[in-house]
């Protein structure tokens, strides 16, 4: 079997055209869009302050509880953008292709929290002196890349963009406000493109170090979390979005892990040595991730079950 490249500058190389080619791909199919079309600005009233406007109450908010937690854990997700550039444009580069996709990717990202916060404060859907806060706290501890070199980090992203679209779409249809699900939805479409993006060059680099990939798919798909992980209460705010049925284990394994690793082929690939023994450990680990995801679904039947009764 030919050596597979393992070094950083030749990978980047190696994958190069394949990122040329998606990166037209995905600017000849990605859809221009304003946030300030998604947003409902005859709602809006000055808040109180230096404008001496009207305070904001819970009661002036149209959405559910666990609809706000999930809006603006989305919202504080998005705001890190900073530290997911520096922290993608230091293992991608700047350069050629890459760095045009870099670019490209934080350009349309930033419309995200644009729109999300600018739909959260003309609907006065949420706290804004706590959602500032919020975002203070969350921006000022960053977000480190937890994987190691190229192929994890594509990895990575893969599973990450199609989980925050799948909490995107699942948030907006909970909303209950056709406005908000509108916006989400569109926000879920750009989250899907950049996820066929990553998910096409992690294929690539099956066909280029199969072993290595299957490597890294391993460690990441057995070790995910998600990027916002790191915001204050994020337990406590997953578990509340769990229970909604907006993100869960069920969708973790269904909706997402599954998907990847199918439309890659990485259990059909042609693998040796530490590379077969890395697709045993994913194998057995979805396993246990689809029996854990029975069990929370079954717990959630019954204790509605029981509120209902």
């Amino acid at each position: 079997m030919t050596k597979e490249p393992t070094d950083l500058l030749v990978l980047l190389r190696e994958l190069e055209p394949v990122v040329e080619e998606n990166l037209n791909r995905h600017l000849a199919t990605a859809k221009e869009w304003f946030p300030h079309e998604y947003v409902p600005w005859s709602e809006g009233r000055d808040f109180d302050g230096v404008l001496g406007g009207i305070a904001w109450e819970p009661d002036q908010s149209k959405l559910s509880e666990v609809a706000r937690v999930s809006l603006v854990v989305n919202l504080l997700t998005e705001d890190n953008l900073p530290s997911y550039h520096h922290e993608i444009a230091s293992t991608f580069g700047r350069d050629g292709a890459w760095g045009t996709w870099v670019h490209r990717w934080t350009a349309e990202e930033g419309r995200h929290g644009i729109a999300i916060r600018d739909y959260l404060l003309a609907a006065r859907a949420v706290d804004p002196v706590a959602l500032e806060r919020a975002r203070m706290t969350h921006m000022e501890s960053g977000f480190r890349n937890a994987y190691d070199g190229l192929v994890e980090s594509i990895a990575y992203v893969s599973f990450q963009e199609l989980a925050t679209r799948v909490s995107h779409r699942n948030t907006g249809t909970i909303s209950g406000d056709p406005v908000c699900e509108q916006l989400l939805a569109r926000v879920a479409a750009d989250e899907n493109l950049h996820m066929i993006f990553y998910r096409n060059l992690l294929g690539a680099a099956f066909d280029l170090a199969p072993n290595t990939t299957m490597r890294a798919v391993t460690r990441v798909a057995t070790s995910f979390q998600m990027p916002g992980h790191s915001i204050e209460g994020f337990g406590r705010k997953s578990v509340q979005i769990a229970k909604a049925g907006i993100y869960d284990l069920r969708l973790h394994h269904d909706d997402v892990l599954v998907p990847v690793l199918r439309q890659v082929r990485a259990l059909d690939r042609d693998l040796s040595g530490d590379g077969d023994a890395a697709r045993d450990e994913l194998v057995a680990f979805m396993t246990d991730l689809d029996t854990q995801a029975a069990r929370f679904v079954e717990r959630r039947d019954a204790q509605r079950a029981r509120a209902l009764a």
